[in-house]
């Protein structure tokens, strides 16, 4: 059985205040043309479908077509809930989803949802289960004694008639860790360090677990407990993460070793992030061949001047691309190179460090669309103004506006 794992689409997201709708256009099509090329017996979707619990509708019709495209090919698909989306709305119709291969699963149940597919080799059961967090299953399974992410999982799954005697594969969406470590947090990603560990070894009885929640691609604890990783970069952080794209997985019989690869597909833009001393940056620049992407650049030898704003800017505009971030992070205690990767390269933009409170703040439900074009707007402020130091308060006027205006609206 030839499987794709998918995760982390954040369909309708917002980067440093630019809509990645058109990139995410580009990529689904050339993933659908994937399908047609090679024919794949079932698509897996890890959760965070939507970067907002209340997407924008140009987002839900790229969901659209994307599982219409996937349904005339006849394409099992398994969907379900990550902590960005509304299990209620991807609910909405799963029961017609479901008679045209489209498989969802937007809130947790006990037994979890469950598809029994066949190949050659006998069944293969497929486990659904959405983003869970403890005093949810606390109530589901009427248990006190849950209070952490780790044993809601244990029990949920200890509760599950799991026929190890077959293959299973289970579709999660959790911050997974080996021997008590995880990875560094960083980019796009609105959960803090720490926040929900659940240990690889909950997932024993399962063949493969095809993980959502954290955007780079990599195996947790054993080689078949893996995150996809997001299909593109989202951040300038995620520059660093390879093989952005989408993990194959190719079952045969129990027991025998899983073919496990990544395959990446070309971005409309590609992300590139920059770092260095002026005249670094300056020199890498000066003969590159690099046309229509999306540039982050971080001087680190001195305050950004209008003169080198000026000359930054309209370099990258003059090549078809788009510059994401301008900053200086020069401290007087060091200068480092233009491939160092010191701390503070990892500063996430303005708008992300509000909306990473917010959602921390209300629940892990991330801003909806309005709330975080605000943040952006907040953020540009501060990116755009020659001195971090003094806001033009004209600005300020126009940001209170704003928030009045969206304020008004929700009452």
């Amino acid at each position: 059985m030839k499987i794709y794992h998918l995760a982390d689409l954040h369909l309708g997201k917002q980067i440093y205040g630019l809509s990645m709708l058109e990139d995410q256009k580009y990529w689904i099509d050339q993933f659908i043309s994937y399908c047609d090329s090679k024919r794949p017996d079932v698509i897996l979707l890890a959760g965070d479908i939507y970067d907002r619990a209340a997407p924008s509708s140009a987002a839900v019709e790229l969901l659209d077509h994307l599982l219409s495209e996937l349904s005339k090919r006849k394409i099992e698909t398994m969907i379900i809930a990550g902590n960005h989306d509304s299990g209620q709305r991807l609910n909405y119709g799963k029961t017609l989803f479901a008679k045209n291969s489209i498989h969802i699963a937007g809130s947790v149940s006990s037994p979890i949802e469950h598809i029994r597919l066949e190949d050659e080799y006998g069944p293969v059961c497929f486990w659904l289960l959405p983003y869970i967090f403890p005093d949810q299953i606390r109530l589901l399974l009427d248990d006190e004694d849950i209070t952490n992410y780790d044993q809601a999982m244990r029990k949920l799954l200890e509760k599950q008639d799991i026929d190890t005697s077959i293959r299973n594969v289970l579709i999660a969406h959790q911050n997974v860790i080996a021997d008590g470590k995880e990875v560094e947090f960083g980019g796009s990603e609105t959960i803090v360090g720490g926040v929900g560990q659940i240990d690889y070894s909950v997932f024993n009885k399962f063949d493969y677990v095809a993980l959502g929640h954290i955007h780079s691609n990599y195996h947790v604890g054993r080689n078949e407990v893996r995150y996809a990783g997001t299909p593109l970069c989202y951040h300038l952080d995620e520059t660093r993460s390879k093989n952005k794209g989408f993990t194959r997985i190719i079952l045969k019989e129990k027991g025998n070793n899983i073919t496990i690869d990544n395959i990446s597909l070309e971005p409309l833009h590609k992300m590139r992030s920059l770092c260095g001393t002026k005249q670094e940056i300056y020199d890498l620049l000066k003969d590159d061949a690099g046309r229509d992407e999306y540039i982050g650049i971080r001087i680190n030898d001195q305050r950004i001047t209008p003169e080198i704003a000026s000359y930054l800017r309209n370099l990258i505009i003059s090549r078809g691309s788009v510059l994401l971030e301008l900053i200086s992070t020069y401290t007087s205690r060091t200068v480092g190179s233009v491939t160092s990767e010191n701390k503070s390269d990892r500063l996430k933009p303005i708008e992300d460090l509000f909306a990473d409170f917010y959602t921390a703040q209300y629940g892990n439900t991330p801003p909806e669309d309005d709330e975080y074009e605000l943040m952006s707007f907040i953020g540009e402020l501060v990116r755009n103004s020659d001195s971090h130091d003094q806001l033009d308060p004209k600005l300020i006027e126009k940001t209170l506006q704003k928030a009045e205006r969206i304020k008004g609206s929700k009452q």
